[in-house]
């Protein structure tokens, strides 16, 4: 009888279990999550670069994927010295504050709350990165650097997420 009690508590406790598998999700030891790959990100870096070239611009575009690791960069021939790091810095802002840099330079701006996040060596709250999302989830970030503003930077990355939007969205 003690041995056919214990069975039946162990199978309720089985059926409890299986009847909230969210739960049982929730408390599981690893995390999922979807990062761009890299076909994509080479993608999006070449069609902001164009769509800044198209422009007149001559910039640097950088993709990271979602935890700010590089995954593709692209440079047009006559873009600066500069646009590597700038536009790296911007991508990994951008995923790393999961806002966009123009927004991040408006909330870090002197005499502002978050004013102290300038003060760090590796954000850049300069316009011109973005994050790229599908799904409501961060999948990666890019930066754009070279055009004569951070909003035109930021144009030109948006063009970037755009040629790879229909690929990604789901």
């Amino acid at each position: 009888m003690k041995s056919f009690k214990t069975m039946a508590l162990h199978a309720g406790f089985c059926a409890s279990i299986m009847a909230v598998p969210a739960l049982a999700q929730e408390n599981d030891a690893f995390v999922t999550f979807q990062v761009l790959k890299p076909e994509y990100a080479q993608r999006a870096a070449v069609a902001a670069m164009e769509s800044c070239r198209e422009a007149g611009y001559q910039v640097g575009v950088m993709v990271v994927d979602r935890f700010g690791i590089p995954q593709a960069y692209v440079r047009d021939r006559y873009a600066g010295l500069h646009v590597f790091e700038t536009a790296r810095r911007k991508a990994w802002t951008a995923v790393s504050f999961r806002t966009d840099t123009l927004s991040l330079g408006e909330l870090t701006a002197p005499g502002e709350m978050m004013a102290g996040i300038r003060e760090l060596s590796e954000p850049l709250a300069l316009g011109g990165g973005l994050v790229i999302e599908a799904s409501g989830s961060i999948v990666a970030g890019i930066g754009v650097s070279g055009a004569p503003g951070p909003d035109l930077d930021a144009d030109c990355a948006q063009a970037g997420i755009d040629a790879i939007m229909d690929d990604i969205a789901f």
